[in-house]
This record gives structure tokens, C-alpha cells and sequence, in this order.
């Protein structure tokens, strides 16, 4: 019954971590751009509801109705100021932007709020739980991070594939001079794509703080996690990227079943394994999709 519960709990855990990783798969796949402030990002998320959740009319609530707009409209003035930019001087150029956002962010958050320890109050979904049997409960909370998961990667899925906005994104990440000369507007489409992908990290650093503590500096363990789903499941594709997040969350909750040292030991190994032997990744893919 422990495989069975360390089973159930890996896939929960996969959800959050496929949702921490749509948004650098879907930038990866449109734009080819490895955003090294993904993690940081996710962070300042948190932070950003951490502050707002108390004195809003909504609470926790009215900190997701408010951060995730504001993220998303950052993604798309940062794209268009700055990363675009750099798309046009080579990748180097985008991982060092992004880098460099990265320690600002995480400086700006150590300045404001210290090297603390924070949590996002959950109220009620703290401790609520569905019990399968004598052994084996699952977390409400963790049953809705899942679900948001999939419901993220479908509505962006279906957003790529039956929106003409989707389509032209399509076509820009597969040629982005074809896509301008049909009328694209590629520097628009690119920082759309950045848009949701910031929006998609707000979410996930909002329900990671709602789930366990973070402090300025959980950033890069959170890059780690998502570039990691996302290899795994294959570059640029979502629905791989949500299998890559499942593998990972399984493969940390089995190892933790078998010693509790050695949970984020087997999410590397698995990593490694899959570099070595399936370099494409589990659902390899063209573009994304």
C-alpha cells in the first residue's frame, strides 16, 4: 500500500510541476527561448499575492484575479522591449537578459521582503482530503492544482489549434518569415506567446505557495524542476510536457518511498536516463503542439 499512496502521490505532484513547465515549453516551442527567470518568476508571483491576499475584498481569491493579469501584461512589455531584441542577436542574448532578470527579481524580493521563509495561506484547502482508504488520502488542494494543470494545457492546446491568433502562432514558430509575409505580425504573436507563459508561471507560483513555503532564492530549484518535465516529455510539446511532469513527480515520489533522502536524486536520474537513451523526448515534436 506505501508504492500504491507514493503512485497516487507522484501524479498529484506531476500536475504542479507540468504546470510550472506549459509555459517554458510553449516559449520554447514558438520561440526557441530558454527563459532563465522562469523560476524566479513563480516566485515573484507568490510574493506578489503574498502581499496582496490580506487586504484585498477576495483575499486569496482577489490576488489571483489581480496577479495573473499583471504578469501576463509584463510578459508582453518585457517581450516587446527587451526580449525581442535579443531574438534577433541570437539565443545568447535572451539567456543572458533573462538571466540577468533573474538575480534582479531575486535581489528586488530579498531587499523587500528578506531571506524569511513565506507561506500563501490556503484557509480551508490546507487540511481538506479525500480518503480513498485506511492508507491512502489525497489533498484537495493538490486534486485542484492537477486539474488546473490539465486545464491549462488544454485551453492553450485548443487556443494553438482553433484560434487564428493560435494558428499564425503556429506558423511563426515553424517559419517566421513565412508568417510575416501572410500578414503575421510576429513581434505581436511572440510577446502573446511570452504573455501566457508568464500568466501560466503566476498561476502555478501562486498554488506552489498555497502548497509549501518559498523564499526569494526557490527560483532556480523551480527552473530545474520545469526544464526538466519539459525535456522529458519532449521539447515544444505540451501534452509531453505534461507526461514529462507526471514522470518526474512519480519517479521523486517512488525513490522518497524507498528512502526519504532520495526523492530529487530520482528525478535527475530519470532526467538523465531519458537524455541518454530518448533524447527527443517521451512525445518529441516539430513545433509546439
Amino acid at each position: 500500500m506505501i508504492w500504491a499512496n507514493a503512485v497516487v502521490q507522484g501524479f498529484l505532484l506531476g500536475g504542479l510541476y507540468a504546470l510550472f513547465a506549459c509555459g517554458l515549453s510553449l516559449v520554447f516551442g514558438v520561440m526557441r527561448v530558454v527563459n532563465l527567470a522562469h523560476g524566479d518568476l513563480a516566485v515573484l508571483a507568490a510574493f506578489a499575492a503574498f502581499s496582496l491576499a490580506g487586504p484585498l475584498p477576495g483575499h486569496l481569491l482577489g490576488s489571483f484575479i489581480v496577479v495573473i493579469p499583471l504578469l501576463a501584461a509584463f510578459g508582453y512589455v518585457l517581450h516587446r522591449l527587451l526580449l525581442h531584441r535579443g531574438l534577433t542577436a541570437g539565443p545568447l542574448a535572451t539567456l543572458l537578459a533573462t538571466f540577468g532578470l533573474s538575480i534582479v527579481i531575486q535581489n528586488v524580493l530579498l531587499q523587500s521582503y528578506s531571506a524569511d521563509t513565506h507561506t500563501l495561506p490556503a484557509g480551508s484547502l490546507t487540511p481538506a482530503s479525500l480518503r480513498i482508504n485506511a492508507q491512502i488520502s489525497v489533498s484537495t488542494l493538490e486534486l485542484i492544482i492537477l486539474g488546473l494543470a490539465v486545464a491549462v494545457i488544454v485551453g492553450i492546446q485548443l487556443f494553438l489549434s482553433r484560434t487564428q491568433l493560435g494558428r499564425m502562432m503556429r506558423a511563426s514558430a515553424d517559419d517566421p518569415t513565412a508568417a510575416g509575409l501572410v500578414g503575421g505580425n510576429v513581434r505581436h504573436i511572440y510577446a502573446v506567446a511570452m504573455s501566457i507563459a508568464f500568466g501560466t508561471i503566476a498561476l502555478a507560483g501562486m498554488l506552489f505557495a498555497m502548497r509549501s513555503s518559498f523564499t526569494n532564492d526557490g527560483g532556480p530549484a523551480q527552473l530545474i524542476y520545469a526544464f526538466e518535465a519539459v525535456v522529458i516529455g519532449g521539447l515544444g510539446s505540451l501534452w509531453g510536457t505534461l507526461l514529462g511532469g507526471v514522470v518526474l513527480g512519480l519517479a521523486q515520489s517512488l525513490f522518497a518511498a524507498a528512502d526519504p533522502a532520495l526523492p530529487l536524486l530520482g528525478g535527475h536520474l530519470i532526467f538523465l536516463a531519458v537524455l541518454a537513451f530518448r533524447p527527443q523526448g517521451l512525445v518529441p515534436a516539430r513545433s509546439v503542439a
